[in-house]
């Protein structure tokens, strides 16, 4: 790779001094470092003529070295059974500089064996370029983003980054409320099928457009759960069961993060049970042994007012 340095393309330019691209940012992290799992040509990886023994080096990389299901990679990449080890070594060495350890890349690579196949210079230092850039994500924090959310690697800079990063901006994930490594995740999201029907969703409940806004910056979660199999239930039943105000789910967006059988029913029944009523923040957000020591107090309460 360091021999290609004068011949690489523009995305490149981020690791390199960029005279001939002023346009673009120069990356001055002091965290920067050269990968940690650099592999020599000359190791016992090495390139040999007997087509045969390279097929043989290239699974034993695979399966020993990266723990990537080789049957798997060969399956869903066809492509990557002729692809040369040093092209795959490529790969690595590219995930491990932006500071992924040798098990991420593992789960990476296998995750998704089609970054098997990938070119460094065009398919992954531009979403790095992005992500430190454009995004803004700091250099420690890049392999958080891409451990929480390896799809960002096989992820379209122009049709899919970009526009959500635009989307999420313009809806107030900006200043305090930037995008971090905890919410990049958000980005893979379409913006036409996934985001904006969330958000259409909860103002048809009868939330504000301010409202709605203000519940996803404060629970970002929210814009990456599924409308039939969380949202609605979880709404039916805090409307229908609970008889809930949606005052409340402006209040407390995180309900929607916990789980409506395991959780939200029993704990709102054992409540209607005993004629008692919390609020859903003192009803969800504590663990169930605190939950069951308030539940007593308050029946403690009740039955001595009543006497």
């Amino acid at each position: 790779m360091i021999s290609r340095v004068q011949n690489l393309p523009p995305w490149n330019l981020f690791l390199f001094p960029r005279s001939s691209a002023p346009s673009l940012k120069v990356l001055r992290n002091p965290n920067f470092r050269k990968p940690r799992f650099t592999i020599s040509l000359n190791s016992q990886f090495s390139d040999h003529s007997d087509a045969g023994l390279l097929f043989r080096q290239k699974i034993l990389y695979l399966e020993n070295h990266l723990h990537v299901d080789f049957r798997k990679a060969f399956r869903e990449n066809p492509d990557s059974r002729s692809a040369t080890l040093s092209a795959v070594k490529s790969v690595e060495v590219c995930l491990s500089s932006m500071g992924l350890e040798l098990s991420a890349v593992g789960r990476v690579l296998d995750m998704y064996p089609q970054l098997l196949t990938s070119d460094p210079d065009y398919d992954l230092y531009p979403i790095f370029d992005f992500l430190l850039n454009e995004v803004q994500i700091p250099f420690p924090d890049i392999r958080k983003s891409i451990v929480r959310c390896p799809r960002l690697l096989v992820s379209d800079l122009d049709l899919q980054l970009r526009p959500a990063l635009k989307f999420l901006r313009d809806l107030g994930f900006v200043g305090l409320n930037a995008i971090t490594s905890q919410t990049t995740l958000l980005l893979v999201s379409s913006v036409e099928h996934t985001l904006l029907p969330k958000i259409q969703y909860l103002e048809n409940l009868g939330l504000s457009h301010k409202d709605v806004v203000n519940m996803v910056l404060r629970s970002p979660a929210l814009l990456t759960y599924s409308i039939q199999n969380n949202l609605v239930p979880k709404v039916d039943y805090f409307l229908g069961d609970m008889k809930g105000d949606l005052s409340e789910l402006r209040r407390f967006p995180q309900y929607f993060s916990f789980s409506l059988e395991r959780k939200i029913k029993p704990r709102h029944r054992l409540l209607v049970e005993h004629g008692l009523s919390l609020s859903l923040s003192k009803m969800l957000k504590v663990s169930d042994g605190e939950f069951t020591a308030r539940l007593l107090e308050m029946r403690l309460q009740s039955s001595t007012a009543d006497g």
